[in-house]
Formats: C-alpha cells, sequence, structure tokens
C-alpha cells in the first residue's frame, strides 16, 4: 500500500511513517517548516519529503492519505485554503483517514497496548516503559513522541518472535489528548484500545481546543472506558498518580479494571530518597532501587508509573528499577547540546521540550537540584503551544520560572504582552521580539560557569547551535 502522510514531520506522525514503512508500505508526506529530530529521522528512513500542501501532490496517487491533526479547513485572508490538497481530496472523493484511526487498524490490533497518557511526562515515560521492556528482553514496538536516546528512532513494530505461545505482542504508545483530526475532535487516545494505561498527571492543557479542565477530565475518562476489566485473556490494568485529584475525579465519573497507584506515601508504588537515588517501595515494601542520571521529582514519578505498568506485564520492580539505571531519556529532555570552556567555568547550554508552565517549573526544579543553590541558571523559553499563544497561562510564568537567575522569553507572534506577564520578575525577566534580540540579550548576560537552558516545542530558531557557536567566537576573541 502507498500512504501519503499530510503534517509527516509531527512527532506522532513521524513515527506512524516509520511504521509504515517498516511493515512494507510505500510511505511519502508533506509539511511545512520541518525541523530536527523528525525530519532527521524520516530522511535516514528514505522517506520523501515534500514541502506544502500544493494540490500537486494528488498526482501521487496514493492508495490512501493519513492526515494529521496540524490541517484543518482553515481559509486564509485572501479566502484560499490553507491546506489546498486537503480540499482536492475531499473535492474528488479520495480515501483518507487519521493517524490514530490507521495506527489502531494496522499496528495495534492484537497487541497488549501499554498507553501512557498525562499533561506532563509522557515522552519520558513512555520511553521508559519500553526501555524496561527492551530490557526484560520483551522487545516491545512502540510509537514515542520523540526520539529516545536508548533506541535512536520514535517508533518501531517490536519483535513477535519473543513473544511467548499465546500471549500478545507488547506496543508502548504515548498517549495524546490532543483531537484526533478536523474530522474527529475525540482525544487521540480513545483509538488506542490499551489493557495497561498510565494516567500520569492531568492539569489544564491545550486551551485552543478545551473549554476548562473538566473538559479535559471527561476525555480521560473516555480513556477509561476503554481498559478491560477482569477477564480470561487477563485483566486491564490503569496506573493512576495519587497525588492528582482531577485524575480522582476522572476514576469517580466509573472505573472498571484494576487500579494501582503511585506517587503519594499511601500508594502502591511509592519512592523514598532523592530523584536520583531512591528506593522503590511496592505497598510499603522495598522492591527495587533505581540510581541514574536524571533528576527532578517528576523523573521519579514518571520512573514509578515506567514501573508499576512494566510490573503488569511480569517485569519486577526490581527488574525495571535496574533497567532504569542505563536509561538515557528522550532527545531534547534536558539534552546538554554542548559546552563552551571559559576562564573562570564552563557555560552549559541545554535542550528541553517544557512548553507548559508546570514542565517549565518542574524542568528547572530538576536541574536546581542538580546543581546547587550557587549555580547560575538562564532560562530561556518560548511560548510556542497553542495554548501559550493564547495567554490563557501567562499568569503562571513568573511561579514557573522561580528557580532561574535570569529568565529571557521570546515574545514573537504572541497575541499579549509578554513583558506586563513577567513584570512581578523585576530585573530577572527580559523579553524579544525576535531570535536574534533574544540571543543578543543570552549573550550580553551569560557568564562563565553559567548553565544555559532553553525551552521549547519547537526548533526555536536553531537558537542552541547559534548561542554555542557565538559563545565559542567570544571565547576564541579573549
Amino acid at each position: 500500500m502507498h500512504i501519503h502522510i499530510l503534517g509527516i514531520c509531527g512527532t506522532f506522525m513521524g513515527g506512524l511513517a516509520a511504521l509504515a514503512r517498516e511493515a512494507g508500505h510505500r510511505v511519502t508526506g508533506c509539511d511545512t517548516g520541518v525541523y530536527p529530530p523528525m525530519s532527521d529521522q524520516l530522511r535516514g528512513l528514505g522517506i520523501a519529503l515534500i514541502e506544502g500542501y500544493g494540490t500537486e501532490q494528488l498526482a501521487l496517487q496514493p492508495d490512501l492519505f493519513v492526515v494529521g491533526n496540524v490541517v484543518s479547513r482553515v481559509h486564509k485572508a485572501d479566502g484560499q485554503p490553507k491546506f489546498p490538497l486537503m480540499e482536492a481530496i475531499l473535492d474528488a472523493g479520495l480515501a483518507y483517514t487519521s493517524g490514530p484511526q490507521w495506527l489502531a487498524e494496522h499496528v495495534l490490533q492484537g497487541r497488549h497496548v501499554i498507553a501512557v497518557a498525562g499533561t506532563h511526562g509522557k515522552t519520558t515515560t513512555t520511553a521508559m516503559v519500553a526501555w524496561i521492556l527492551e530490557q526484560a528482553g520483551l522487545a516491545p514496538g512502540f510509537l514515542i513522541g520523540g526520539v529516545p536516546m536508548n533506541f535512536g528512532v520514535s517508533a518501531r513494530l517490536g519483535g513477535a518472535a519473543v513473544v511467548p505461545p499465546g500471549a500478545r505482542p507488547l506496543f508502548v504508545i504515548e498517549a495524546d489528548e490532543y483531537d484526533t483530526a478536523f474530522f474527529d475532535k475525540r482525544s487521540k487516545f480513545v483509538h488506542y484500545r490499551p489493557r495497561t494505561a498510565v494516567l500520569n498527571n492531568l492539569e489544564f492543557d491545550h486551551a485552543d481546543i478545551f473549554d476548562d479542565l473538566a473538559a479535559i477530565e471527561r476525555q480521560f475518562h473516555h480513556l477509561v472506558r476503554t481498559i478491560p476489566g477482569t477477564g480470561p485473556n487477563g485483566a486491564g490494568r490503569l496506573v493512576v498518580n495519587g497525588l492528582e485529584e482531577s485524575l480522582s475525579r476522572v476514576l469517580h465519573m466509573g472505573c472498571w479494571s484494576e487500579v494501582r497507584s503511585f506517587g503519594a506515601g499511601v500508594s502502591d508504588f511509592a519512592a523514598q530518597g532523592e530523584p536520583q537515588d531512591f528506593r522503590v517501595l511496592q505497598q510499603g515494601r522495598e522492591a527495587g532501587h533505581v540510581q541514574w542520571g536524571l533528576t527532578g521529582v517528576h523523573n521519579q514519578l514518571n520512573a514509578l508509573a515506567a514501573i508499576a505498568a512494566a510490573e503488569h506485564v511480569g517485569v519486577s520492580p526490581a527488574a525495571a528499577a535496574q533497567a532504569l539505571a542505563s536509561f538515557k531519556n528522550v532527545k531534547r529532555r534536558m539534552e546538554v547540546r554542548g559546552r563552551v570552556a571559559l576562564a573562570g567555568g564552563d557555560i552549559t547550554v541545554y535542550d528541553d521540550f517544557a512548553h507548559h508552565p508546570t514542565a517549565i517549573r518542574t524542568t528547572l526544579d530538576g536541574l536546581r537540584r542538580q546543581l546547587g543553590s550557587t549555580a547560575r541558571i538562564l532560562a530561556a523559553f518560548e511560548p510556542r503551544s497553542n495554548t501559550m499563544k493564547l495567554g490563557a497561562m501567562a499568569a503562571q510564568l513568573p511561579w514557573s520560572l522561580e528557580d532561574a537567575d535570569l529568565a529571557f522569553c521570546h515574545a514573537g507572534g504572541l497575541d499579549w504582552d509578554a513583558r506586563a506577564a513577567l513584570t512581578t520578575m523585576g530585573p530577572k525577566a527580559q523579553v524579544a521580539d525576535s531570535i536574534d534580540a533574544l540571543l543578543a540579550q543570552l549573550l550580553a548576560a551569560a557568564q562563565p560557569g553559567d548553565h544555559i537552558l532553553c525551552m521549547s516545542n519547537g526548533g526555536f530558531g536553531d537558537i542552541h547551535s547559534r548561542l554555542l557557536q557565538s559563545l565559542q567566537k567570544k571565547q576564541q576573541a579573549l
């Protein structure tokens, strides 16, 4: 089958493209404004990428168009469609489907699906589960919204040959609550029909499609409704963050499956110790010990969720904890992009995907715990998600940046006043309307020994590389 993917460079659709290619399908796709790591992965797979959504792509004559949720029926100010290819597909009556629907029908059928949902930590926790299962010799398939460094790819079908007779092949998937497509406004995760589901946390997000937190809670309950109960093929399991009141409300809407909690002291799975070195307690008794390079309480909670999910498919908490010792996280999750040696100390530049205020705060907290109170942290961030562009969480930004010594905001393209939102931070916060101006601010402020954390869910104008290059030139000129 030849499938042509609209919006192929998104993390989900790019992973789907990799799975389709591995399954033997011919895959092509189109998108705009592509950036690593997904564009690099697709080119490495030999998948042809077409810039834009022009109607000339109908000449490819694929068997099926797979439509990403970046595509809409929006028309520009001049009356022309923003996605003319989609309009042409509809006009010609050609076959099309959504990415989650294609995945459900062509990949997930017959598998034991482990789905990881939540406002934060989905990508990292999904990668953790996949790595635990890999280390246990279970060769899972997976689709992750990023590139886990242990695997080097965001998606694979997995090794069905290692599955014991009568058992289902395992597939681990990042389960996003964002809508499926312009023609299917359900959350993506309702398509996946998991037997094991992690509900990692739940806060308000995606203000462009959800009116309030209650609307998102209702979508999470739609996921809960799809988890099996007790039956001849084994019980379904919900792994739920015991610290989240919002998730308690979700379960109170109705629950028909086994529930295992994590995080709170009275949870089924809890932690004792610091995030980088902690004991795993299962119902109050030590069941494993995690020592690793990750920082932050959020990653400690992610680890507990992953351990509880893996236990449902037969991996002991002790084995899971041991596997996490070699876990290398995901690209763009506190990834060190480079260091520049200066007299008085290196300047280190990090890249992180954090874009929600809570994610920004927990990321900074993890770095602060790692570095201690005396190190200087410069936080550069880009409010780029649809929710942040709308300004729905602008008031939370000063709170989210408390652990930074200095904060630098790229305000280009925003419809709200970033300077006003950050005014309570006084001289600790600077705002720039362009990447060039932001880079100049960072270079003027940077000192030997600084740690510069760049946070965005987009390419951020390649500020990481530009910053390192400029610092290197500055060093050479001294």
